[in-house]
This record gives C-alpha cells, structure tokens and sequence, in this order.
C-alpha cells in the first residue's frame, strides 16, 4: 500500500470527534475541517503540522494588498499572489494523486484539485478581509467575490485565471452539456464544501480496490456532517463487506432498511436481504 498512511486508532478517534464539533458549530471553519481531514488520511500530520498549515494561511494573506478595490482588483491581486507568485494551480495529472485532496499538501506542493485550490484562495481572500466564496459549478470548483451584481469569477485550478461569463458558460457546458444557469453561481455552503471533498477522495479510492480503507473513512467523515445523503450509510456497509466486517456491515444495512422503509418498503426488504448474506459470510 502505498502513503499516505491513516493515523492509529486513538488518533483517529480524536479527529473525528473534532470534526464532527466543528460540523456543528455556529460558523464551522472551513480550513480546520479540511485540515482535519488531512489529518485524517496523513498519520504523519499532527498538531504542530496543523498549526503550521494555518500559519501559511495566515502569512500568504499578509501579503497581499490592503484592501485593493472592488471585486475584480481582489480577484487580480490573488492571482498575481497565488497564481503567479507562489505558483498554485493544477493539471490533469492531480487527479491521480490523493494529495490534491488534501490541504497541508496542496500547500506544500502548490498543486491540487479545484476545490482544494479553490480553499486556498478562499482561506487566503477571507483573511485579508476579501467578500470571498466558493462556488460550486458542475465539474469544476472555482471562487467567486463581490455581491450578485458585481461577481466576479476566478479559476484557481488555471492559476486564478478571472473569468469572463463565456469562460464560466464553456466550464459549465463542458462538464454537464448543459447551459449556465444563474442559480450555479451562489455562494457554496461551507459544510457543502467539505462534502464535496470527501465525495473526490471516496471516488479516488473507489478506483483503487487497494485502499479501501481511505474509502471508508471518507464516507465516514461525511457521515459526521450534520446533512449528508442517507445513501451513504449503505456505501459504507458495502465497503466493511468488502473488508470482510460482516457484522459491520450487516448492522449498517439493517439501520439503512429501516430509513429506506419509510419510503419504499420493497427497497428496504431487498436491503435486509443484503444484511442476511452479510450475516451468512461469517458461517
């Protein structure tokens, strides 16, 4: 198996009990959960690291200009900080790489998925007092500042490249075939951020039948977020059968029948059944 590596179980225990806190606090910060989540898939992360992570966060914001303008001069003064000058952006070859997924890392390497790049950019904007927010289009994570009427759009994964709305309409048509529509620009959620985070690293791990441990925790930790799809309760049942937890497993789908049964009892009988054949893996 190759790194990164999970954390012992105690450790392990520790996170997500923060994680699960800050899910639920008032205004959950968007970098410790990311952090934590890195924590989470790097055993070799610990506090100091951690701490050092925001430490960068905090000193790239210092060094951008006080208070340059309106919302394009933000979106400018970003790109020249983070695009041109310390060199984050991405490639296709991040898609390959569970770091790109992870916030201590993409700050080391400079290199990560969309929305992890796009975390940076938000992490680095709010500091400096920036109107910053993610926003989620189809297919590809990209920032957003300023109020509706004013937005302006910028593309970190391109260097922070700032879009014009035929950039965004093409990135939209691009992923889904279909056009932009105005409801795709709102601010994303930060808890919606997070989850849409573990929904990569679970999808890099399901293409790996090797590591499905990563798999696992990330519906896990998703699972921790006060709204996640009920569906995931049954992704991880399949996931501990296949990691031959078949007691696991079969409790996970007999409280799933029971959410599924509130809505299509014949779905739910076929997901006892499941947990049945669960059961009979252990004779």
């Amino acid at each position: 198996m190759r790194p990164p590596f999970p954390p012992p179980p105690e450790r392990s225990a520790g996170l997500r009990r923060r994680f699960a806190e800050e899910a639920r606090a008032e205004r959950p910060d968007l970098a410790t959960l990311c952090l934590l989540v890195s924590a989470q898939a790097d055993g070799t992360l610990d506090e100091a690291g951690i701490d050092a992570a925001q430490v960068e966060l905090d000193r790239l914001a210092g060094l951008l200009p006080f208070r340059p303008g309106g919302a394009r001069a933000w979106a400018v003064a970003l790109r020249e900080l983070l695009g041109e000058r310390c060199g984050f952006r991405g490639s296709a070859a991040d898609y390959q790489r569970l770091e790109s997924s992870l916030l201590h890392a993409v700050l080391v390497r400079r290199r990560g998925l969309p929305i992890l790049l796009s975390v940076v950019w938000m992490e680095v904007a709010r500091r400096a007092g920036a109107p910053v927010y993610g926003v989620a289009l189809p297919g590809h994570f990209v920032v957003g500042l300023g109020e509706a009427d004013e937005q302006v759009l910028a593309d970190p994964f391109d260097g922070g490249r700032v879009l014009s709305g035929r950039d965004a309409e093409l990135l939209v048509v691009g992923a889904t075939g279909t056009p932009l529509d105005p409801s795709m620009l709102v601010p994303a959620d930060p808890l919606d951020v997070v989850l849409r985070i573990l929904n990569n690293i679970r999808a890099w791990a399901a293409a790996r039948v090797e590591r499905s441990d990563v798999g696992l925790w990330a519906v896990e930790f998703a699972l921790l977020l006060p709204s996640h799809p009920a569906r995931l309760r049954y992704e991880r049942a399949q996931l501990l059968v296949r990691r031959a937890d078949f007691m696991g497993a079969a409790a996970e789908l007999d409280a799933y029948a029971e959410v599924v049964g509130a809505v299509d009892e014949g779905a739910a009988e076929r997901v006892r059944g499941e947990a049945q054949a669960a059961r009979a893996m252990l004779n």
